[in-house]
């Protein structure tokens, strides 16, 4: 199985950016997690995107603020898939970063999520793995499976509660 790799730009982000861990823990996906700047460690950030496929990685999430050119960066020298996680900052309240993140010239594709929104980075990680695993495949298909009967319970149990109302 490929391995994901989760990139950070702070250790200050590692709150947030642990619940992609957590996700692709839960589904038996390798990973591994770095911190890299698109301003402070430029060619570092470059030369890990650039050898990120030969390394064994099938796709990157990337969690950072502010400016957040980090998923751009690291696009911008692999052909992976990057997902950007765009951070909640002090200032603007993340949607710097989430303009930051989304906003790519054609041709270094960046695909985005919810500002802070970690898990559904990985989700969407473990989704595009799964496109040679059908072992993946198959688990990500019982979680939805899973969030299905959830929410059918949730609404069984609210007509109940309904019913004590009239």
């Amino acid at each position: 199985m490929k391995k994901a790799a989760i990139i950070m730009g702070s250790d200050s982000d590692l709150k947030v950016m642990s619940a992609a861990a957590g996700v692709l823990e839960d589904y038996g996906i390798p990973y591994e997690v770095h911190i890299y700047s698109a301003h402070r460690t430029p060619e570092e950030t470059a030369a890990f995107a650039a050898a990120a496929k030969d390394n064994g990685f099938g796709v990157i999430i990337a969690g950072a603020g502010m400016s957040a050119a980090l998923a751009g960066v690291l696009a911008a020298h692999t052909v992976l898939p990057v997902i950007g996680v765009p951070l909640k900052s002090s200032v603007f309240d993340g949607m710097d970063a989430l303009l930051s993140t989304v906003m790519m010239p054609p041709g270094i594709p960046v695909a985005s999520v919810a500002v802070n929104g970690a898990k559904n980075a990985a989700h969407l990680a473990a989704q595009i793995l799964a496109v040679g695993d059908e072992a993946l495949a198959e688990k990500i298909a019982s979680v939805k499976k899973a969030q299905k009967e959830a929410v059918l319970q949730k609404d069984a149990s609210v007509m109940e509660k309904m019913k004590e109302y009239r």
